[in-house]
């Protein structure tokens, strides 16, 4: 994408706003008793996708949830596979995910994304 891409927070949705007219999100829940950002849902619309979008969705939820405290629960496929192919954040996920490590993490990968097709 030649242009940056802005992420703004609306209540629990990250948004990305794109000219023609379209939404990029990310849908979360915020539990502040138990210490966590969960990532529900993330969507690209088909014509924006291989872009970075998502990417940019799930990072700014990741450093709202550092500067909260927060840790993150990757409900979505798509934040899991954030995880997997970026390891060096893993820090902030809560521990039963953070402790999975890479094949763990694949399959609960593998796991969300059989959920989410048999909608």
């Amino acid at each position: 994408m030649s242009r940056e891409i802005v992420v703004e927070r609306r209540g629990s949705v990250y948004l990305v706003r794109f000219e023609d007219g379209s939404k990029a999100y990310l849908a979360i829940r915020e539990d502040p008793e138990r210490g966590v950002m969960e990532l529900v849902e993330t969507y690209t619309p088909p014509q924006h996708r291989g872009k970075g979008v998502a990417k940019a969705l799930v990072k700014k939820a990741v450093e709202d949830a550092k500067k909260k405290g927060l840790k993150i629960v990757p409900i979505c496929s798509y934040s899991v596979y954030y995880f997997i192919k970026h390891p060096e954040e893993r820090e902030i996920l809560a521990d039963e995910f953070r402790r999975l490590g890479d094949e763990g993490l694949r399959n609960y990968f593998k796991e969300r994304l059989a959920a989410e097709k048999g909608h």
